[in-house]
């Protein structure tokens, strides 16, 4: 066996989610943190402190890829900063990370996609809802014809509201994309993985009706009041005739799932739970009887146990580590990403397509919110 140097991990943010980057990476056998960049100093403590110390830090992440010798940089800032923190990452012999969504724009998010393409190294995106391992498993069994042809999809999320962050930078859309974008990018991404199909249009009802309300922030706009939204119904169509739905509610602590995936098909339907007790369920139809009721309704309920690699579970279930663990090895076996910047393009015009349906009152096609020439090259 080759004996290989563990890649050299730069942290570009270590707000929240930089921070459950670097976890992951310090549990990682074939990986070692080594800097972090970040303007804001209580964030570089954290951050050093969970790294017992051994991190060097910079105040920019120009700064860091001058001075340290990096394979890789996960870039965890602020949604609207994607485009900008990437600029000086282009052309260097680095692999990167970049945290969802992509951007906040689709104009920002095709510019991402262009510079990527003459990147030297893997470029991936963080939607790694797909990792955890009841939404895998429903994926797996859902794209083997479990549920036969689907013609629905439904992704539930009913959880709690918004976390603080720094500086309060989620709270406007102006800096995440809107709930739509920073939140269920990951929801429209995986409908797009479930159906193995392309989003054609979007019908969206949504308003922002309990969360925030009486928070106050003063920023170089004034004294403003948050206006992310914090429920939503979307409805996909897409070019395969089928259609997903999210039902998304963020004052919902009381769950007992915190995410439901339901996908029916015209041969039974295949169901996902997360978290806890994390269960896929499925159900076919009769094969005689079409429309039969009860016991001649076959229901199999399949538990899914953690993933036996996970050495950290995180936010995400341990998601965030997976994910790390299927980027290195896209690394160092030279193969495409398996989320590349493709899916953070899709799944950030969808959030965008779903906040025009609200503000307008209609639904909206993909072409009305991506120029026809890059519609044209998306996978």
């Amino acid at each position: 066996m080759v004996d290989r140097a563990p890649l050299r991990y730069g942290f570009a943010g270590v707000g929240m989610m930089g921070v459950e980057h670097l976890r992951n990476v310090l549990a990682l056998p074939d990986a070692v943190a080594v800097a972090a960049a970040d303007p804001h100093l209580p964030s570089l403590d954290v951050a050093v402190a969970a790294a017992g110390g051994t991190l060097t830090t910079y105040d920019d992440v120009s700064a860091m890829v001058a001075a340290e010798d990096l394979d890789v940089v996960v870039v965890s800032t602020p949604n609207a900063t994607h485009r900008s923190v990437l600029e000086p990452l282009w052309g260097r012999d680095l692999h990167l990370v970049v945290e969802k969504p992509l951007c906040t724009t689709v104009e920002d998010a095709l510019a991402v996609r262009t510079a990527a393409a003459d990147h030297p190294g893997v470029v991936w995106v963080g939607l790694e809802y797909r990792f955890m391992p009841p939404v895998a498993s429903f994926v797996e069994q859902v794209r083997s014809g479990a549920a036969g042809r689907v013609v629905m999809l439904s992704i539930r999320e009913h959880r709690y509201p918004f976390l603080e962050k720094v500086g309060d930078w989620n709270r406007f859309n102006r800096n995440t994309g809107g709930t739509l974008v920073e939140k269920c990018c990951h929801f429209f991404d995986l409908m797009r993985v479930v159906l193995d199909s392309r989003p054609v249009r979007v019908l969206a009802s949504g308003g922002q009706d309990v969360n925030h309300l009486d928070e106050r922030y003063v920023t170089e706009f004034g004294h403003e009041v948050p206006d992310i939204l914090d429920n939503a119904f979307v409805v996909v169509d897409f070019d395969s005739g089928a259609r997903a739905l999210l039902d998304l509610c963020m004052f919902a602590e009381g769950s007992r799932w915190e995410q439901e995936l339901v996908a029916t098909g015209d041969r039974g339907k295949v169901e996902a739970n997360v978290p806890g007790f994390m269960e896929v369920v499925r159900g076919r139809r009769p094969e005689l009887v079409l429309g039969g009721r009860g016991p001649d309704w076959p229901v199999e309920v399949q538990e899914v146990a953690d993933d036996e690699r996970i050495a950290v579970h995180g936010g995400h279930h341990g998601a965030s580590y997976l994910e790390h663990v299927a980027f290195i090895e896209a690394v160092r076996d030279g193969r495409r990403p398996q989320v590349g910047v493709d899916d953070g393009v899709w799944s950030v015009a969808v959030g965008v397509a779903a906040h025009r349906s609200i503000d307008e009152g209609r639904p909206v096609r993909l072409d009305e919110v991506v120029p026809a020439d890059a519609l044209a090259v998306l996978p």
